[in-house]
C-alpha cells in the first residue's frame, strides 16, 4: 500500500532527532528534504536512498509546492518508502497539514513522525524557557513573514496578549516587527533575543531589548535561520546583558559632553 512518512527532523542538531525520526530516515528509499535539514541528519539515510532537496528559503527561487505534492504521490505509488523530511515539526509552519490533505485525498496513507520544533528547542538552547510561572502564562508561535497567501500577523493583538512571542522567519522584517509591536503598546525595553542556527555548532545569539534588537542583530551580522523571542523570559538567557530600561542620566550627560 502506498505510504508517505512525514518526518520532523528537529531544530537542527542531528542528536535532537527522535528515535522514530532517525529510523524513518534510515528506512526511506526516497527522501524529499527541506532546506534546514542538515547533512548530519541526511547521513542517517541508507546509501542507496534517493535524496531530493525541495526546500524553500525566503527571497530565493524555491521548488513549487505542487511539485512536492506530485513527487510524493508518484514515488509512493511506485511502492517506494517515501520520507518527506522537514526541519522542526511538520505541523509547525511546515505545510505538513497541506501535504497530509493532498495525499489522503488520493488515498495514500500518511504516517506523521513529530519533531521538536525550533520555537521551543532553540530558545532553550540559550537558557530561555518560553513559559515560566513567574513571568508569563503562555507562549505564542507566529510567522514573521507575510505574503504567499498568508495574512499579516495581528501585531496589535500580539503586543497585548501577555505571552512570550516566538517569531519564525522574521529576520528580513525585524525592524518592521519591532516597530509594529512598540506602536501597539509593547514597552520598548521588553527583553528580546534573536538566535541564529540554533542548536547547531554555528549557533549565535543576541539578547537585548525589543527597541534595540534590529540594530544589534544587524551589527552582529546574524544570518538566517533566525528565531526571535520577545518577552520577559528572554532576560533569562545565559549571559544576557540587557540595556537598562530607563536612560542612565550620568551616561547620557557623558555622551552629550563628548559629542
Amino acid at each position: 500500500m502506498a505510504k508517505v512518512l512525514l518526518v520532523g527532523a528537529g531544530p537542527g542538531a542531528a542528536d535532537l532527532l527522535t528515535v522514530r525520526a532517525a529510523r524513518a530516515i534510515g528506512e526511506a528509499d526516497v527522501l524529499l528534504v527541506d532546506a534546514l535539514v542538515s547533512d548530519e541528519v541526511l547521513a542517517l539515510a541508507k546509501p542507496a536512498a534517493r535524496v531530493l532537496r525541495v526546500g524553500k528559503r525566503g527571497g530565493m527561487k524555491s521548488v513549487a509546492q505542487d511539485f512536492i505534492h506530485r513527487a510524493m504521490a508518484r514515488f509512493a505509488r511506485l511502492g517506494l518508502t517515501v520520507a518527506r523530511v522537514k526541519g522542526g515539526d511538520p505541523f509547525v509552519f511546515g505545510r505538513g497539514g497541506e501535504e497530509v490533505d493532498y495525499l489522503r485525498a488520493l488515498g495514500i496513507e500518511v504516517e506523521v513522525v513529530p519533531g521538536l520544533t525550533a520555537g521551543i528547542a532553540v530558545p532553550a538552547a540559550i537558557g530561555i524557557p518560553v513559559t515560566h510561572r513567574a513571568h508569563t502564562h503562555g507562549v505564542t508561535l507566529v510567522p514573521g513573514t507575510a505574503g504567499d497567501g498568508c495574512d499579516e500577523p495581528d501585531w496589535n493583538a500580539l503586543a497585548r496578549c501577555g505571552t512570550t512571542l516566538v517569531i519564525y522567519m522574521g529576520l528580513g522584517r525585524l525592524l518592521n516587527i519591532a516597530a509594529r509591536l512598540i506602536a501597539a503598546g509593547m514597552a520598548p525595553h521588553t527583553p528580546a533575543a534573536a538566535i541564529a542556527a540554533g542548536t547547531t555548532a554555528a549557533q549565535r545569539h543576541v539578547v537585548t531589548t525589543l527597541a534595540e534588537l534590529p540594530a544589534r542583530v544587524a551589527a552582529e551580522g546574524l544570518a538566517a535561520p533566525v528565531l526571535i523571542v520577545v518577552g520577559e523570559v528572554a532576560a533569562l538567557a545565559h549571559c544576557a546583558a540587557l540595556a537598562p530600561a530607563l536612560p542612565d542620566p550620568v551616561a547620557d550627560s557623558v555622551v552629550r559632553v563628548a559629542a
